[in-house]
C-alpha cells in the first residue's frame, strides 16, 4: 500500500491520474462511494487509491496543486465507508485504509482492490443495473449504461452477444448468395480444412451465429444481416447503415454548403463493403516505391500500409454500435484519414493496445479474424502503430467520446518531422529541444492541440514522463496549458505559428466544457462568422434574457428559448447556461442533445462534437427562409 506522501507526489507530477482520487471528505457521501465503486469495477486498472483529507488550488501557471488540509474527524470517517462498502453494495468490499500524518494533519489513504469478474459489476442496491454502477474512465467515475454491464461481466456474461439478436423484421432471403460464397473462398484460401465449409448455407450461417433457431426455425440476427445481408434487405431494416467514403479537398472541412466534398457511399454487406472501402482508401493514397533485396524492379506501394487501413476499417466495423442509425464515415483530407463511428470504446482509452479486447459485437469479430481481416485479443491497434511507425508515419490517434457516443482514429499521411518541419521548429523555439519535445511542438502544429494521451502514443512515453515534456514546453513560453485534469491540452503559444498551422485545428479530440470562449460575446473566426445578415440584426433584447425568464418553465418554452439565443448568434453551452440560468448538464443532457437530434440546432463545428469551442446554431425552418 502506498503512502499518503508518494500519492500526493504523483497528483502534482501529472495533469490526471485513474488511480488516485483526491477529496476533502469530513463525511462519507454519494461522490466517495462512486470512486470506490468505479476503482472495484474498472477492468484492468488493477484498483486505485482514494485519498481523504485533501484539496486542491490551480496555481498562476495553471496548474492543479494538491495539499493536506486533514480530517475533523478520520475515526468516523473509516466506520462509515466501511459500513457503506458492507452494506450499501451488492457485494461486500473490504478497502484497506491507512491513517497517515502530513504536516501534522491526519490523511486517510483507502486502497480499493479489483474485484474478481464473478463478482461484477459491483453497484448500489438501491439504485439497481446500471445506474448503480460506475467505471473509473481517466480520472473521472462514469455511471455505466448496458453496454458497460457486458464488459465488466466479462467471461461470466450471458451467451449471446448484442449482435446475437433475433432480427424480428429479417428473413431468409434477406441474406446475398455472393456474400456468403465471398466467405467460402476467403475461407477456403485461409483454411481449406475449416469445418463449417462443409456445411449447407443455411448451417454454415449458423455456425457463424448469422442464424439462430427460435421454435425450431432459422431467423437472421443482426450479425447476419450487417455480414451477409443484401443491399436492399440493409436499406430495409438498417436504413443507415453504410460506409460513407467522403473527400475533402485541403486538410479543413469545408464551409461553403454548394461545393463541400465529394462522397460515395457503400450500402453493402461488411463481407463486400470493407473490401470497397479499402480500395476507395488505397486508390487516392500517394505511392512510394520500395526495392525488395533481391529483385530488379521497384513496386509502388501505398505511403500508409495496407494492413494499417484493413485494420482500421475493420475495427470501426467491429465496435460500433449498430443500435445507433448512423453511417460510418471515412473522411479523407489532403494530410490524414479519420474514420469516425458510432459507439465509444468500451476500454479506457490510455489501455487501448494492451494485451484484452472488450468486444461490443463478438460475432462479427469472429468472423472477420477467421478471414484475417482482423486481428485477435486487442493486437489490432498494437500492429496498427507498429506498421506506422516503421513507415515512418505518426502513429494512429484514437479518440473516444463516451457522451457523444463516438469513436474516431485518426490516420496521418505524412512523415513526422519534414525539413520543413525541422526549419519551423528551429524558428519558434530559437533554440535546441529534445527529441520528444520537437515532435510534441510539431503534433500540436500540426493538429491544433496536445494532450497527454497523444504524448504517450507518439513518443513511447509513460503517463508522468509525458506530463513532464508538457509542462516543461509550457515552462519554457512555448506551450499554453488550457482545461484541467483529464481534459487538459496544450496549443502553441506564439499566434502567429496557429496562424501558419495550415492543418486542421477544429477537429482536435477535446472536450469543451473546460475550453471556453474570451468572453460570452468573444469575436467567432472569420471563416465561421458567416451567418446570414438578418441573424446579425435581430434586436438586441434577444441577446440575453431578463433576470425573470430565468425562472422554472416547461420544456417547450425552454427550447424556444434556446432556439432564439441560438439564432441571434451561435451560443457556446456556457453562454447558454449563462443566459438561461440552469446547468451546463442539465442544458446537454435534457435539452440540446435532443434538439441536435430532431434537427432544430446544429453544431457551429459539425465535424468535430468535441471542438474546445463548440457552439450551437438554430436552423431555420422554411416560414423563417421566406421572411
Amino acid at each position: 500500500m502506498r503512502s499518503a506522501a508518494e500519492l500526493l507526489e504523483e497528483l502534482n507530477s501529472l495533469d490526471e491520474s485513474s488511480r488516485i482520487e483526491a477529496k476533502r471528505s469530513d463525511d462519507i457521501g454519494k461522490s466517495q462511494l462512486e470512486t470506490v465503486i468505479a476503482f472495484a469495477n474498472e477492468p484492468g486498472l488493477g484498483g486505485g487509491y482514494l485519498l481523504l483529507g485533501v484539496d486542491w488550488n490551480v496555481d498562476e501557471n495553471g496548474d492543479t496543486v494538491y495539499r493536506a488540509v486533514g480530517l475533523s474527524n478520520p475515526d468516523k470517517i473509516q466506520r462509515d465507508l466501511a459500513s457503506q462498502c458492507a452494506n450499501t453494495l451488492n457485494v461486500t468490499l473490504r478497502p484497506e485504509m491507512q491513517l497517515e500524518q502530513i504536516d501534522g494533519k491526519p490523511i486517510l489513504v483507502v486502497y480499493v482492490r479489483e474485484a474478481d469478474v464473478t463478482q461484477k459489476p459491483i453497484y448500489k442496491k438501491a439504485s439497481g443495473l446500471p445506474i448503480g454502477a460506475y467505471r473509473r474512465i481517466g480520472s473521472t467515475d462514469q455511471r455505466c449504461v448496458d453496454e458497460d454491464i457486458w464488459v465488466l461481466r466479462g467471461e461470466n456474461q450471458p451467451l449471446h452477444g448484442p449482435d446475437s439478436s433475433i432480427f424480428t423484421d429479417a428473413q431468409m432471403d434477406d441474406f446475398d448468395t455472393s456474400a456468403i460464397q465471398t466467405y467460402r473462398r476467403e475461407r477456403m484460401r485461409i483454411n481449406p480444412h475449416a469445418e463449417e465449409l462443409t456445411l449447407d448455407d443455411e448451417h454454415l450461417l449458423e455456425a457463424l451465429g448469422a442464424v439462430r433457431r427460435a421454435n425450431s426455425k432459422p431467423h437472421p440476427t443482426l450479425a447476419g444481416i450487417v455480414l451477409f445481408g443484401k443491399s436492399i434487405a440493409l436499406r430495409r431494416l438498417l436504413p443507415a447503415l453504410r460506409i460513407d467514403y467522403i473527400r475533402v479537398p485541403g486538410n479543413e472541412w469545408v464551409e461553403d454548403p454548394d461545393n463541400r466534398f465529394q462522397s460515395v457511399d457503400i450500402r453493402k454487406p461488411l463481407l463486400l463493403a470493407l473490401p470497397a472501402a479499402e480500395a476507395a482508401i488505397v486508390d487516392e493514397l500517394p505511392k512510394g516505391f520500395h526495392l525488395k533485396e533481391g529483385d530488379l524492379q521497384s513496386v509502388q506501394q501505398p505511403v500508409l500500409p495496407r494492413k494499417v487501413i484493413r485494420e482500421a476499417l475493420a475495427n470501426a466495423v467491429m465496435h460500433r454500435n449498430y443500435n445507433v442509425q448512423s453511417p460510418t464515415q471515412i473522411i479523407r483530407y489532403g494530410n490524414r484519414i479519420e474514420i469516425r463511428n458510432a459507439g465509444y470504446s468500451l476500454k479506457e482509452p490510455s489501455f487501448l493496445g494492451t494485451p484484452g479486447s472488450f468486444m461490443r459485437n463478438p460475432v462479427i469479430a469472429a468472423v472477420l479474424h477467421d478471414l484475417h481481416l482482423a486481428e485477435a485479443k486487442g493486437t489490432g491497434i498494437r500492429a496498427m502503430r507498429r506498421l506506422a511507425t516503421d513507415a515512418g508515419l505518426p502513429s494512429p490517434e484514437f479518440c473516444s467520446d463516451r457522451q457523444a457516443n463516438e469513436f474516431k482514429l485518426i490516420l496521418f499521411l505524412h512523415h513526422f518531422m519534414s525539413e520543413e518541419d525541422h526549419k519551423w521548429l528551429q524558428q519558434y523555439t530559437g533554440g535546441s529541444t529534445s527529441a520528444d519535445e520537437a515532435k510534441v511542438l510539431n503534433y500540436a502544429r500540426t493538429t491544433g492541440a496536445v494532450d497527454n494521451t497523444a504524448c504517450r502514443d507518439f513518443c513511447g512515453l509513460d503517463t508522468l514522463s509525458a506530463s513532464l515534456v508538457l509542462r516543461r514546453l509550457r515552462d519554457r513560453k512555448l506551450l499554453e496549458k488550457h482545461g484541467a485534469g483529464n481534459r487538459t491540452y496544450y496549443v502553441l503559444v506564439n499566434a502567429e505559428a496557429k496562424l501558419q498551422t495550415t492543418l486542421w485545428s477544429e477537429n482536435s479530440p477535446l472536450q469543451p466544457e473546460h475550453a471556453t470562449l474570451e468572453s460570452e460575446h468573444a469575436t467567432l473566426e472569420p471563416k465561421h462568422a458567416t451567418l446570414e445578415p438578418k441573424h446579425a440584426t435581430l434586436e438586441p433584447k434577444h441577446a440575453t434574457l431578463p433576470e425573470k425568464q430565468k425562472l422554472r418553465m416547461d420544456t417547450k418554452t425552454l427550447r424556444a428559448k434556446i432556439r432564439i439565443l441560438c439564432l441571434h448568434k451561435p451560443q457556446t453551452i456556457e453562454q447558454l447556461a449563462n443566459s438561461l440560468g440552469k446547468s451546463a448538464a442539465y442544458l446537454r443532457n435534457k435539452h440540446l442533445s435532443q434538439m441536435l437530434q430532431n434537427g432544430t440546432l446544429k453544431f457551429l463545428y459539425p465535424e468535430s462534437a468535441k471542438h474546445p469551442h463548440q457552439a450551437y446554431i438554430a436552423v431555420e425552418d422554411e416560414n423563417e427562409k421566406k421572411e
